[in-house]
C-alpha cells in the first residue's frame, strides 16, 4: 500500500530546495523505480514530519535526529520525491500572521513633535509602518498585533505618547485587495 503525502513547507532553505529539485529531476528522467520505492516506513514518515516542521533543517541535522547516516537521509529524500510521497513545495505564512489583528491609527500630533513621536513609535513592536499624511491627520500608523489585548495596549501607548494630540483607530476587518505579494 502506498501513501502520498503533500508536503507544504512554512519556509524553504534555498540549498535544500535546490537539492530536492535536482533529485526530483533525476528521478523523473529515469522513469523507473525499484520495489523499495513503493514502501514508506516509519523512518520515512518521521523524515517527512521533520521537514514539515522545519524545511530549512540541514540534511546533517535530519540524519542526526533520525539516527541515520547523512547519505542514507539524502537517499530517502530522493526516493520520497521520486515516488511522489513529497509531491509539492509551498511557502505558507505562519498561523501567527494569518490570525494577526491589524489596525490603522490616525494620529494628530503637536507642532514640531514629529521626531519625538516617531521615536516612541519605533519602540513599539506592533507598529509595522508609519506614513505621514496631508489632511486632517499627521500620521497613519499601521499596527499588527497577535491579540486584542496586545492591540489595546499598543493603541494606549500611541495615544499616551508625548506630542500626540489625538488618535483614532480603524480596525481592519478583512482584506479585499492585496497586491503586495
Amino acid at each position: 500500500m502506498s501513501f502520498l503525502f503533500t508536503l507544504f513547507l512554512s519556509s524553504v532553505h534555498a540549498e535544500t530546495l535546490d537539492f530536492v529539485r535536482r533529485i526530483w529531476q533525476t528521478a523523473r528522467k529515469r522513469g523507473q523505480f525499484d520495489e523499495t520505492m513503493t514502501k514508506i516506513d516509519e523512518t520515512d514518515r518521521a523524515l517527512v514530519a521533520l521537514l514539515s516542521a522545519d524545511a530549512r533543517m540541514p540534511v546533517s541535522d535530519l540524519a542526526r535526529r533520525l539516527g541515520l547516516a547523512r547519505t542514507t537521509v539524502q537517499a530517502r529524500i530522493e526516493r520520497l520525491v521520486a515516488r511522489g510521497a513529497i509531491a509539492g513545495f509551498t511557502i505558507r505564512r505562519g498561523a501567527a500572521l494569518k490570525e494577526a489583528i491589524r489596525a490603522t491609527v490616525l494620529v494628530c500630533i503637536e507642532p514640531r513633535a514629529q521626531a519625538e513621536v516617531l521615536s516612541r513609535l519605533r519602540q513599539l513592536p506592533a507598529v509595522e509602518t508609519v506614513h505621514t499624511a496631508s489632511g486632517r491627520v499627521d500620521l497613519m500608523v499601521i499596527v499588527c498585533a497577535a491579540s486584542t489585548e496586545e492591540l489595546d495596549a499598543t493603541l494606549d501607548r500611541i495615544a499616551e505618547a508625548r506630542g500626540v494630540r489625538s488618535s483614532e483607530s480603524l480596525i481592519h476587518l478583512s482584506t479585499k485587495i492585496d497586491r503586495r505579494g
